[in-house]
């Protein structure tokens, strides 16, 4: 058998185990890992949503590990899915709190938040959210921290953009089964466009389901005899709406709300899809080192591009792995992501207000040649 050979430094640290008491022993054990929850819709009809989201925390956890964690602590990622659904997402937040998490990254959408803050708000843990923008979230002084913009900025910017490319009656589409989402983002665009001077010429609610009568939909919009459509809708009822639209009006301009930009959408939508405008809140064709980076990273680990809300699941990841490993002796997390920002994300800074809300600089895309082509 070979020798064993220690330095100084190994030989007192194994002396000082060896001989310790039972107290001692238990210093010697590695550190008991921090537990950070994600919940997001990870099965239903929006499940390209969360998914992309996870696979964006599961890039910035392995490589806050890889690193050592916080200060010596490595994290263990736990994952409920909410299933865009009420009964379930109210379980999966009960199974996090349960499970003695430190932090919740998520939800993904205005509707699941409705139901998920409130279990997590009660019981005292911080909670990121990477894309949510309804109103009911903004300038609230709890314990949930936004990435994304509000729905007000998006809608007045596509009131905006619309009315400038000569769309002056716009009929609306708008799912109800993320209602909290969709409402919020109607009732800001309508009161863009009636600032105006301008009126939408019909708004024509569903609920999304696979036997949803995308055909009906449709119809009941054109009846207002509008200039442009706008679905505020997921990519895979967009992509069917969008089908609908080529085959009842193939003429009319069609547009979806940012809920809708993933790579779901164009995978799905096809040619239907071509020439949708819709906004990003990351710049596809940034070449900067930093996101070419995550980008090869995230295709090599999930054989995908990244989309939307895999950016901003890594950003708001970032924010909280930096505030864990700065977190001072007996600092609440809230506290320690107000006392360490601004973060660098992969794209933007983020700045927290008091109330942890940030700004997000957006671009509008057309879908042209199967990909998102940034217009402004």
């Amino acid at each position: 058998m070979p020798e064993l050979k220690m330095n100084r430094r190994e030989w007192w640290a194994a002396a000082a185990c060896l001989g310790g008491s039972a107290a001692g022993l238990t210093g010697c054990s590695p550190p008991a890992p921090l537990r950070i929850g994600f919940i997001g819709g990870l099965t239903d009809r929006n499940s390209d949503n969360g998914q992309s989201g996870q696979n964006g925390v599961i890039l910035a956890v392995e490589a806050f590990n890889r690193a050592g964690g916080a200060q010596g602590r490595l994290v263990d990622l736990i994952s409920r899915d909410d299933a865009q659904n009420a009964e379930i997402a109210a379980r999966s937040a009960q199974d996090l709190v349960a499970a003695g998490v430190e932090a919740v990254i998520g939800p993904f959408t205005s509707g699941m938040a409705k139901v998920i803050v409130p279990i997590t708000g009660a019981a005292g843990l911080f909670e990121i959210s990477p894309t949510i923008t309804s109103m009911d979230f903004f300038g609230q002084d709890d314990h949930l921290f936004r990435i994304n913009r509000t729905t007000r900025d998006n809608a007045q910017d596509y009131a905006r953009v619309l009315i400038s490319r000569g769309q002056k009656r716009v009929a609306v589409a708008f799912d109800t089964r993320n209602r909290n989402f969709s409402e919020s983002w109607l009732k800001e665009f309508r009161a863009a466009v009636t600032q105006s001077g301008h009126t939408l010429a019909v708004e024509v609610p569903y609920e999304s389901a696979a036997e949803a009568d995308f055909a009906g939909v449709v119809r009941r919009m054109l009846i207002g005899r509008p200039d442009g459509l706008l679905f505020i809708s997921g990519a895979l009822d967009v992509a069917h709406l969008a089908q609908q639209a080529r085959k009842q009006a193939p003429r009319l301009p069609i547009a979806a709300s940012e809920w809708a930009a993933t790579e779901q959408l164009i995978e799905l939508g096809g040619a239907v899809v071509e020439g949708l405008l819709i906004v990003q809140n990351f710049d596809r064709d940034d070449g900067s080192a930093r996101f070419r980076e995550f980008h090869e990273a995230y295709f090599r680990r999930f054989q995908r591009k990244p989309g939307y809300s895999s950016v901003s699941a890594h950003d708001a990841a970032t924010v909280l792995l930096t505030a864990l490993s700065r977190r001072s002796s007996g600092q609440s997390i809230k506290a320690a992501v107000l006392a360490n920002g601004p973060y660098q994300g992969l794209q933007q800074t983020i700045a927290f207000d008091a109330n942890g809300d940030t700004p997000r600089k957006v671009f509008f895309t057309e879908i042209r040649d199967g990909r998102y082509a940034r217009i402004a």
